[in-house]
């Protein structure tokens, strides 16, 4: 049995879906692959028991309705805390995210590291096609994160991560509630503020090239509202994150 599962959830990204799997098939070829589609009205759901059938390592999760990204994370990691596998990935559809980076990511956690983040924003780290607005307003959402949870963390709104089993068994991941990308701020957030070991990797992420960008202002609104409040029930309780780690 494979030691690591990656997560892939989907919603309409029919057009990118089966390069993306070959790209990871290729880069780490031991991996198992969980592709976790949300009733895709495009035919993605379809395409991804296509891909399945013909390889061993990839198969599917078909959820009944667009219920969120943060919930279709949390149904993957059931699944891969119940099955015993030690490393688990998150990661982006539509291409955004490297799968050549997973080997030195993974190597990372292997060594110790118990959430690894692949980042933008360390020292090493870039963008790729995104306007100065985007990179302003990202850049803009970490900085407030930091300052309102008192994270060290330079990415922590990114959605390219290994887990380690052990940590996410550490959490009550019932407590987790957000949705859209506060998702990743919360996971991080609450591995930090718990002293577990963060590192940051250093990626090139990479503006979608098919496909629609699933971030819109409610995803804002929901992770404004959600980090103030967090943010302000850590200082009345004075708790102090643990460093974050670049490599």
């Amino acid at each position: 049995m494979a030691d690591t599962l990656i997560i892939v959830p989907t919603y309409n990204e029919i057009d990118g879906l089966e390069k993306i799997v070959a790209r990871i098939r290729a880069a780490v070829p031991e991996a198992d692959l969980l592709i976790v589609d949300d009733s895709s009205p495009d035919g993605t759901g379809a395409l991804a028991d296509r891909l399945a059938a013909a390889d061993d390592g990839v198969r599917v999760l078909h959820r009944a309705g667009k219920n969120g990204l943060g919930q279709a994370y949390l149904a993957g990691f059931d699944i891969a805390l119940h099955e015993g596998y030690e490393f688990i990935v998150e990661m982006d559809a539509d291409g955004s995210h490297d799968p050549a980076s997973l080997p030195s990511m993974l190597a990372l956690a292997a060594h110790g590291a118990d959430l690894v983040i692949g980042s933008r924003w360390v020292q090493g780290g870039s963008v790729v096609n995104w306007p100065r607005l985007r990179k302003a307003i990202s850049r803009a959402g970490n900085w407030y994160s930091g300052v309102m949870l008192r994270s060290n963390i330079r990415d922590i709104t990114a959605g390219f991560r290994v887990f380690r089993a052990s940590a996410l068994k550490d959490l009550d991941l019932s407590a987790v509630s957000s949705q859209g990308y506060c998702f990743q701020v919360e996971m991080a957030w609450r591995l930090e503020r718990t002293g577990h070991r963060i590192a940051e990797h250093p990626i090139t992420f990479v503006e979608r090239e098919t496909g629609r960008s699933k971030m819109h202002t409610g995803i804002v609104v929901e992770a404004l509202l959600r980090v103030t409040a967090w943010g302000i029930a850590a200082t009345l309780r004075g708790g102090k994150p643990v460093r974050a780690e670049a490599s």
